[in-house]
C-alpha cells in the first residue's frame, strides 16, 4: 500500500493512523527480534475492514475529493503500467504544444493505440507547467491532429479524462477556446475508428467533453463528471461556494449516478481504498476493460460503429413528454 500520501482527507485518518502503528510494529519487531505476528495480523485485518467499511459509504462530495487527490494516478501513470512504447507527439502544428494535454501512439498488448488525456502535476512547480491539468485550444488541436493520425491509419483511440475544465485565460480565448473544442465535439463523432472514454478522476464541463466523444465511457468508480464543478454550481445557486457538498449531493456527478442516468457505459473498480492506494492494481483493471472493449469494438463495421456512437450521445439528455391526460366530460344531468 502507498502511505506517504501528499494529502490526507479527513475521512482517511482513521485508516492512516493504524497503518502507521502497523508499521510501528513491524519496525519494533524487527528492531528487538519480539514476535508480533498475531497482533500485526490483528491490526492489518482491522485496518482492511475500517477502510472498507469507510469506502463502502462515501458521499458524493467525498468521492469528489478523492478524485481530485494529489496522489491519484494521472494519464501518464496509466501510461507507465499500460502501454508499452509509448511515443509522444508534441505541438498543434498553429501555435504552440500544450503540456496539459498528452497525445502519441503505443502498445498495449500488441494492440496498436492512440492514446490522448489530460495531465495534472504532482507539485507546484509541475502543475504550473501542466496548467493544473487545464487545456488550451493548441491542446485540443494537439489531441485532435493525433485522433486524425490514429483514423489515417486505423488505430484505436483511447482518451483519458481528468480536468477541472478548460483553461479560462483571455489568451486562450484570443485563440479559440471554444472553438477548438466545438472542432473536437464535430470530428470526434466521425472518426471510423474505435474511441474508448475512461473518467480517471475529473471530468468537467467542456474541458473534459473537448476530448470526450467516444463508442464507449468508462468511469473509475472514485470520479466525477458533470457540466460544472460542484463550486461553480454552488456560486450560482447560492452564491456561497462552502455549500458545495451540498451542490454535489444534487448534480448526480458520481458514477453510479451516470450510469443510472446512461452517460456512462460502466464503472470500473478501484483498489479498496481508491486508486491513490496502488497506482500499479488501478491500471491493471482499467488494462483489462480496455482491451475488452477494444476486442468488442473493432468487430463492428464503421458505419454501424459510427450509427451507434450518434445514438448514443443524441440520447443523452433525451425527453419525451407524456400525452396529458384527456380530461373526462361531465355529464349533464
Amino acid at each position: 500500500m502507498r502511505k506517504n500520501f501528499k494529502m490526507i482527507l479527513e475521512f482517511e485518518k482513521p485508516i492512516i493512523e493504524l497503518e502507521k502503528k502497523i508499521t510501528e510494529m513491524e519496525d519494533y519487531a524487527r528492531d528487538t527480534g519480539l514476535d508480533l505476528s498475531e497482533d500485526i495480523k490483528r491490526l492489518s485485518r482491522k485496518a482492511q475492514s475500517l477502510q472498507k467499511e469507510i469506502y463502502s459509504k462515501l458521499t458524493p462530495w467525498q468521492r469528489v475529493q478523492l478524485a481530485r487527490h494529489p496522489d491519484r494516478p494521472y494519464t501518464l501513470d496509466y501510461i507507465k503500467y499500460i502501454v508499452t512504447d509509448f511515443l509522444e507527439l508534441h505541438g498543434d502544428r498553429y501555435f504552440a504544444d500544450d503540456p496539459a494535454i498528452i497525445a502519441g501512439i503505443g502498445m498495449i498488448n500488441g494492440e496498436r493505440v492512440a492514446i490522448v488525456g489530460h495531465q495534472k502535476g504532482r507539485d507546484v512547480k509541475e502543475n504550473l507547467f501542466r496548467n493544473f491539468g487545464m487545456a488550451h485550444p493548441e491542446g485540443y488541436r494537439k489531441a485532435r491532429r493525433v485522433m486524425n493520425l490514429a483514423a489515417k491509419f486505423d488505430l484505436p483511440i483511447i482518451s483519458f479524462l481528468d480536468t477541472p475544465g478548460a483553461y479560462p485565460g483571455i489568451g486562450a480565448e484570443e485563440r479559440g477556446q471554444a472553438e477548438a473544442i466545438a472542432k473536437n465535439l464535430l470530428e470526434m463523432s466521425h472518426l471510423p475508428v474505435p474511441i474508448i472514454i475512461a473518467i480517471i478522476g475529473e471530468g468537467a464541463s467542456g474541458g473534459a467533453l473537448g476530448i470526450g466523444v467516444g463508442d464507449v465511457i468508462l468511469m473509475m468508480e472514485n470520479c466525477w463528471y458533470s457540466v460544472i464543478s460542484p463550486e461553480g454550481c454552488a456560486a450560482i445557486l447560492w452564491r456561497d461556494n462552502a455549500k458545495a457538498p451540498q451542490a454535489a449531493e444534487v448534480m448526480k456527478l458520481t458514477a453510479s449516478d451516470l450510469l443510472e442516468l446512461n452517460i456512462i457505459d460502466k464503472i470500473i473498480k478501484e483498489p479498496q481504498g481508491g486508486a491513490h492506494w496502488d497506482h500499479e492494481q488501478s491500471a491493471s483493471i482499467l488494462k483489462k476493460h480496455l482491451l475488452e472493449e477494444i476486442h468488442v469494438l473493432k468487430q463492428l463495421d464503421v458505419k454501424e460503429l459510427l450509427q451507434k456512437r450518434v445514438e448514443k450521445f443524441s440520447q443523452m439528455g433525451y425527453w419525451v413528454d407524456p400525452e396529458p391526460k384527456k380530461r373526462s366530460k361531465r355529464k349533464s344531468k
